[in-house]
């Protein structure tokens, strides 16, 4: 009888998707908006701009392409590339061929992307330009079932220089004579799109139908920080169901915009693709992080989806401005917080703004919070944070200054968009309630288990781990997340991941995420924390420096005004979590040298073995 109640109610679910898959839902938008733009993108120095229909003919060349190429069903192609618009013209391309997307990471290097491409069986791999495509390049000879190579550029210009000191690279330079025949341009493979197209007239229309919502929609591979990283399966129904589900939370149209950088072999980044098309919206691309701030005054987007890493540093620009500034602005500043802040807890309770409050705050407006907005673009109605914590306090900073963060949660292994804040119903330190068809319930060790269609099939080629955190039908079909939370009046509030906990040798556990947001929250000057003290008779930390912040201060300067800020934070804790010890580093912690994930949060495990002489100088003798 539960058997029946239970296939009964999937079907019931299923029923409710309106697409047969994700290409469906991406053709029935282009039906609806063809002629409306979408896309906004930097060439020669000039804003361009796309339609859905040019997204939809250069997708449907690509597909056509990658079947001349012999890819089938169900076959897989990556992606290699910087967050751009070909990015997801070839995305929809390998759907639309039955083919399933693998993304990855455009800081991935050579090693790792070989071991992606041959985890997942690749095909046909998309390297964005030289500088990608030399990475293939390197490990050639190991990538076995890559029948081609297609670049979109054939030069690039580096940020800054590599191990050979080059600051540009052409396609000549890494691609040998006897390669030639193994890479082609994204213009070739369109050409030959075309010609297949013209000769199977209906054909890639049937290709995609076939395709059933429990087919594989793409494999992102996480960011391990142990080991090699796991290849996420998503289907075709963990897509729709969650851009379906999210219909309601995330609260933008066709005329909203945002402007896109977090990287697509994200999956916070492809839902904020999907979610696009489900919706319509439009979508800009920054030419780079270091471009942000110049893409935002240009762009002037009316929400972004970004790390909490993002809103930290905005957060430390804006006090490092203020601690910069002469006295007489520094007071205006301060009140211009306090008479936010008291605007700001009335709008979190529901409670009307009196009149007076309402005539300071358009004061402090004026004076303080629309120079902040002018920052961001000045048209920014919400913003979205994911992939990592978010501090309570960087939350209540920005919404005293008129800004929301609405702050969600979910795993690659749940589609991303599990729990989410609304306009409407929102609370800070929490990450809002599950999206609808979502269920949750917290275990006896305070372990988040979640059930629905968003959560992933299997770990690619990994039944024993698939089962460490998948329970069978049997018993429940609970995913285990992994992290530690409470729900407090149907919110989730996450108090740590349950690896990450750190259990002193007193026996008492500590999460060291709430002591790391809380000290960057509280001092400017402090960039990344990591807490240590796993098995050890106290806590102790690595802290690394916003440059910015400490100009004109000296190491001493520095060190003092850490052990303040640390000073501060210990005075809210128990004498178990305070921080005994720290050691200021001298350089910050980084993507290029190890210590961060993409998505910019600690790896501790790496930090730990890199930084060890220094952790155990804390505890020797």
């Amino acid at each position: 009888m539960e058997a029946s109640v239970k296939a009964a109610s999937a079907a019931r679910a299923e029923a409710e998707l309106p697409y047969k898959n994700a290409v469906d839902m991406f053709v029935q938008r282009v039906r609806a908006s063809g002629a409306r733009q979408v896309f906004r993108f930097k060439a020669d120095g000039a804003w361009r701009t796309a339609t859905w229909s040019e997204w939809d003919r250069a997708s449907r060349e690509i597909a056509g392409g990658l079947i001349a190429l012999g890819v089938d069903h169900g076959e897989r192609a990556c992606v290699l590339a910087n967050t751009r618009p070909e990015w997801m013209y070839c995305d929809l391309g390998i759907l639309m061929a039955g083919a399933v997307t693998v993304p990855i990471y455009q800081s991935n290097v050579p090693s790792e992307c070989e071991y992606i491409v041959n985890d997942s069986g690749a095909r046909v791999v998309f390297a964005e330009n030289p500088h990608q495509l030399e990475k293939l390049m390197q490990v050639r000879d190991k990538l076995k079932g890559v029948a081609r190579v297609v670049y979109f550029d054939r030069t690039v210009k580096l940020e800054k220089p590599d191990g050979k000191g080059r600051l540009a690279l052409s396609l000549d330079e890494v691609v040998q004579e006897k390669d030639r025949d193994w890479v082609i341009s994204l213009d070739q493979l369109r050409e030959r799109g075309r010609q297949w197209l013209g000769e199977n007239a209906g054909e890639l229309e049937r290709r995609w139908e076939k395709v059933a919502l429990e087919d594989i929609f793409t494999i992102v591979y996480t960011s391990g920080t142990t080991g090699p990283p796991k290849g996420v399966v998503l289907t075709h129904r963990n897509i729709v169901f969650t851009c379906h589900s999210t219909k309601p939370v995330l609260v933008f149209t066709e005329d909203d915009e945002q402007l896109l950088f977090l990287p697509l072999a994200h999956i916070f980044a492809k839902i904020l693709e999907w979610t696009t098309i489900y919706k319509g919206a439009k979508i800009a691309f920054a030419e780079s992080v270091n471009a942000l701030v110049g893409n935002l005054a240009d762009v002037k987007p009316t929400f972004m989806g970004a790390v909490p890493r993002v809103y930290e540093k905005v957060y430390a620009k804006i006090q490092a401005n203020r601690a910069a500034a002469p006295p007489t602005k520094r007071k205006i500043f301060d009140w211009a917080f306090s008479v936010g802040r008291e605007v700001s807890k009335l709008e979190q309770a529901g409670r009307p703004i009196p009149l007076a409050l309402g005539l300071k705050r358009a004061v402090a407006e004026k004076l303080v919070f629309a120079k902040i907005k002018a920052v961001l673009g000045g048209r920014i109605r919400f913003l979205v944070s994911g992939g990592a914590p978010l501090a309570r306090e960087i939350a209540e900073f920005f919404h005293a200054a008129g800004l929301l963060i609405l702050e969600g949660y979910g795993l690659t292994e749940t589609t991303a968009a599990s729990f989410v804040n609304r306009p409407d119903r929102y609370k800070f330190g929490t990450v809002g309630p599950a999206i609808p068809g979502l269920e949750c319930k917290i275990a006896d060790d305070g372990e988040i288990l979640i059930r629905g269609y968003s959560v992933m099939k299997e770990y690619f080629n990994k039944p024993d781990a698939t089962r460490e955190v998948l329970d069978p039908p049997e018993k429940g079909g609970w995913f285990h997340t992994g992290d530690i939370g409470v729900l407090e009046d149907g919110l989730l509030r996450i108090t740590d991941r349950k690896k990450d906990l750190i259990v002193t040798a007193g026996g008492k556990n500590v999460a060291p995420q709430n002591l790391e947001n809380a000290l960057k929250a509280i001092s400017p000057l402090v960039s990344q924390v990591m807490v240590h003290g796993d098995k050890r008779a106290y806590l102790t930390a690595l802290v690394t420096i916003n440059e910015e912040a400490a100009k004109g201060m000296d190491k001493g300067d520095v060190q003092a005004a850490v052990q303040r800020a640390v000073d501060a934070v210990n005075a809210e804790q128990p004498s178990y979590s305070t921080i005994k010890k720290f050691a200021v580093l001298e350089t910050d912690f980084a993507q290029e040298t190890g210590e961060l994930t993409p998505t910019l949060k600690v790896k501790r495990k790496f930090c730990s073995e890199k930084y060890r002489a220094v952790l155990d100088g804390f505890y020797a003798g």
